[in-house]
């Protein structure tokens, strides 16, 4: 859809590649690209595609992911072997915005990932932020590691919420019918709501057409 989040893979083993662009197009909100294998692929995909996040290996065939992290005017991740404090110092100065360890799990980058659309709500939900708001989206890119807001919940909020029952998952239709407000309305308390913690959200397939998002409060 229009409005997932595009992301780039750059890593040279190609197996690796596409199991990562699995673990990434099962997550809600994100599509994979076409992976490249090298700087070189990486850089005129980056120019051609221009995606919102690049998922960086450190080891390419004709340079390093931290050189390339280094010329990126993108959001970037780091999934490597590379364990040495160095490259990790390296990665964290240039930008990068969370160091992912192979070998991961499938669960392991959906929460990371999870975690950056937070990062991502937080911070375009206005063109000005205070510095409580810098700190929540800070925060926010640590899978785990969620605040609360700190600000009352406003009756509607409190009833979205109060319409998902534990161990149930929802779509935004459902509680939109179950409070008595328009989808749009529900959509974007449920996307408050998953900001703070309060809310996780998972996807749920069908025989055909994109996964259907499903909303439900953690177990």
């Amino acid at each position: 859809m229009a409005d997932d989040v595009r992301v780039l893979i750059v890593d040279d083993d190609f197996h690796v590649a596409r199991l990562h662009a699995t673990y990434v197009d099962s997550v809600a909100g994100f599509l994979a690209l076409a992976p490249a294998g090298s700087v070189s692929q990486a850089l005129q995909a980056i120019h051609s595609l221009r995606p919102d996040l690049v998922l960086l290996d450190t080891y390419l065939p004709d340079g390093s992911g931290l050189d390339l992290l280094g010329q990126l005017d993108a959001d970037a991740m780091m999934l490597t072997a590379a364990s040495d404090a160095h490259s990790i110092k390296v990665a964290l100065r240039r930008g990068a915005l969370a160091y992912l360890l192979k070998p991961f799990t499938a669960e392991s980058l959906s929460q990371q990932l999870r975690a950056y659309a937070r990062y991502r709500r937080i911070l375009g939900q206005q063109t000005a932020v205070d510095q409580a708001t810098i700190e929540r989206a800070k925060r926010s890119l640590i899978p785990g590691d969620v605040a609360p807001s700190g600000k009352p919940r406003s009756a509607t909020e409190t009833a979205v919420l109060e319409a998902l029952e534990p161990g149930q998952q929802y779509s935004a239709a459902e509680v939109a019918g179950r409070v008595g407000v328009s989808r749009a309305t529900a959509q974007r308390y449920l996307s408050s709501l998953a900001d703070d913690g309060a809310v996780e959200i998972q996807l749920r397939y069908g025989t055909t057409g994109r996964p259907e998002h499903r909303y439900g409060v953690p177990g």
